[in-house]
């Protein structure tokens, strides 16, 4: 899951990430939403789905700009990974063949099935 974000002033934004930021944050604002609610009543793996599920989006909205759209540079690219705002080993997995629609690693791991 990615790191709570602080005040990003200090650090200097690469290229193009003015167009991509407010969709970040917004998918940001709503995984904070669902990490505050309430969890009575609900199994384990039930309050997770959430949080995996915006975990996911945010994965594929950076992986579909920069491998299937081509509209964001490699340093753009770099940055969001380095910055924890998508999962580079669920990317990795997306580039191989067959793994295309897998949601999280969770999935295929063999001692958690």
């Amino acid at each position: 899951m990615p790191r709570v974000k602080t005040i990003q002033s200090r650090k200097r934004m690469p290229a193009g990430w003015d167009t991509i930021e407010p969709t970040l944050t917004e998918l940001q604002q709503k995984m904070r939403d669902i990490e505050n609610e309430p969890c009575d009543g609900k199994r384990k793996p039930e309050v997770l789905w959430p949080i995996y599920k915006i975990h996911h989006q945010m994965s594929r909205y950076i992986f579909d700009l920069f491998y299937k759209k081509k509209e964001m540079s490699r340093e753009l690219y770099d940055y969001c990974i380095r910055e924890k705002w998508a999962d580079a080993a669920l990317i990795a997995k997306w580039k191989k063949a067959g793994f295309e629609r897998l949601c999280c690693l969770q999935c295929i791991q063999k001692k958690d099935s």
